[in-house]
């Protein structure tokens, strides 16, 4: 896999912690002109061959296969689709879009033209994620699931003070649903599929959701998911049925540990990461489907994201957030 990078900013550089780990080539790398001291440096750290601050420059790279797309949210629809149309794979970072619509009319392109297309949430290729997976049958009839994800962000109290970066920017797809619940609807949807009902009330300060609360009905069980950005608690996520319990001190996000416990038995402590960084696994994911020319996995991985983005759409319209980039289909 030969990479080309779009953007600069704090998740390209986490991303740059671990890649020269695997086998992905770094190829170029791309942002605006603003940021084209950031670019050599990172090209005088990392060997990308070349640099550009025209993204539609960069795709006319006949060395790049794959493009990675670390820019804003709002964004993410609008770069993506171009990569695909000029036959590129796409390596998307959460959320996949802006809405379920656009999220479709991506799966469908890469479908259409024969290419792969990820996206990058680190939680379901967690170590740890998939061995809670293989324990879920064991803990009986599944009767309540509760996850939260609350930092009390430093981009909080600029945003208090009138100074709107994107994390909080509605007109770039911010919010606490969009960057951190987002990592705990993909827990629960991959380990449940889809709610029967989902319900999503908030708090909101100049149009943004700054925490709120998505409640998902599934019949036989409830589950509430709490993501915040205004405020913050120790992190408790648990997920009980009857005969036992898994349960969490650490987000969903990391996920670096876990409990288990079976009704009258002592717990048991696992941590199935041996000390990888948390982006690391979802990468060797990502390359293995692509070296193995394996589009079934990547196609169930893509309807994975499609039913997280119809929970996102439907948590939306419950408070009647809009974003100006859902017009953009």
């Amino acid at each position: 896999m030969k990479l080309g990078i779009v953007g600069a900013g704090l998740i390209v550089h986490t991303l740059l912690e671990f890649i020269e780990e695997t086998e992905i080539e770094l190829t170029a790398i791309s942002a605006t002109p603003a940021e084209i001291g950031k670019l050599n440096e990172l090209k005088d750290r990392y060997g990308f061959r070349d640099v550009y601050t025209d993204f539609d420059e960069m795709l006319e790279n006949d060395e790049i296969d794959t493009v990675y797309i670390g820019v804003n949210n709002h964004l993410h629809y609008t770069f993506a689709l171009k990569a695909l149309l000029k036959n590129k794979n796409v390596i998307q970072e959460k959320p996949f879009t802006s809405n379920c619509s656009q999220a479709k009319k991506l799966i469908d392109t890469a479908k259409e033209r024969n290419l792969f297309l990820f996206e990058a949430i680190s939680t379901i290729h967690n170590p740890n994620f998939k061995k809670i997976e293989s324990l879920i049958p064991t803990l009986g009839d599944i009767k309540i699931v509760t996850l939260n994800y609350t930092q009390y962000s430093s981009r909080y109290d600029a945003f208090k003070k009138g100074e709107i970066l994107p994390a909080f920017d509605y007109r770039k797809s911010g919010g606490a649903l969009m960057d951190l619940n987002i990592y705990n609807i993909h827990s629960i949807v991959k380990l449940f599929g889809s709610p029967n009902t989902v319900s999503y009330i908030a708090n909101i300060e100049k149009g943004v959701d700054t925490s709120g609360i998505l409640t998902l009905d599934y019949d036989s069980f409830k589950a509430v998911l709490i993501g915040a950005k205004d405020c913050k608690a120790p992190f408790i996520n648990a997920i009980q049925g009857n005969e036992g319990s898994i349960s969490t001190t650490s987000p969903m996000f990391t996920l670096t540990h876990f409990e288990y416990e079976l009704n009258n038995k002592e717990s048991v402590h696992y941590d199935e990461t041996a000390g990888a960084h948390r982006m690391k696994h979802e990468f060797e994911d990502f390359l293995e489907v692509f070296n193995q020319k394996d589009y079934q996995a990547c196609y169930e991985l893509l309807e994975h994201s499609l039913r997280v983005m119809d929970v996102v759409s439907k948590a939306r319209e419950c408070i009647n957030l809009k974003f100006p980039d859902d017009d953009n289909i």
